[in-house]
């Protein structure tokens, strides 16, 4: 199976802010539109986050998309619209420490996002598909596809409004192109 990994446009919001799983809106220029367009094989099936910032961009993309709540970004719960500086020191420290396992208060872990992003992937039966979805959920798919383990996570940087594909297989995973 072969996946087109599209990350939302730059959502509409003050820089350092988190804002996780809030309904934000993007701007989409039509341009970007175009160009993600001309990247993509024509006609295949498309998935999208429910988030805003990603369906905006999916209905542009594709004349019905599926809307999948397991491609939502991670859920931040109380750090969720505060400054990234708000955050208490120790809580960030507590991430760092267990960067898959640890849990915001009243959020999930980035282990759990993995899981269900895994778990939405598994359920695909297409050859080829495309999916609207974010950072995240992209970044710790490519870390379970590459045994990239929990404290590297991080090094994968997943840029706004870029196409990331990856070719699967049941013994492998062969990324095909980043960010572009």
């Amino acid at each position: 199976m072969r996946l087109h990994l599209i990350r939302h446009p730059k959502p509409s919001i003050e820089p350092g802010i988190c804002y996780g799983q809030l309904e934000i809106s993007a701007k989409i220029e039509m341009a970007e539109v175009a160009r993600l367009r001309a990247e993509l094989p024509h006609g295949l099936p498309l998935w999208s986050s429910p988030l805003m910032r990603c369906r905006q961009l999916a209905e542009r993309l594709h004349p019905q998309p599926i809307i999948d709540a397991r491609l939502a970004e991670m859920n931040f719960g109380d750090w969720e619209g505060r400054p990234w500086d708000d955050i208490p020191r120790h809580e960030l420290d507590a991430w760092a420490a267990d960067v898959a396992g640890y849990a915001p208060p009243g959020g999930e872990s980035p282990g759990a996002l993995q899981q269900r992003a895994l778990a939405f992937v598994a359920g695909l039966d297409v050859p080829e598909a495309v999916v609207v979805t974010h950072a995240g959920i992209i970044r710790t798919l490519l870390a379970h596809w590459q045994n990239l383990p929990p404290a590297r996570w991080s090094e994968l940087k997943i840029g706004f409004s870029t196409v990331t594909s990856v070719s699967l297989s049941r013994d492998s995973a062969d990324l095909i192109r980043l960010n572009r």
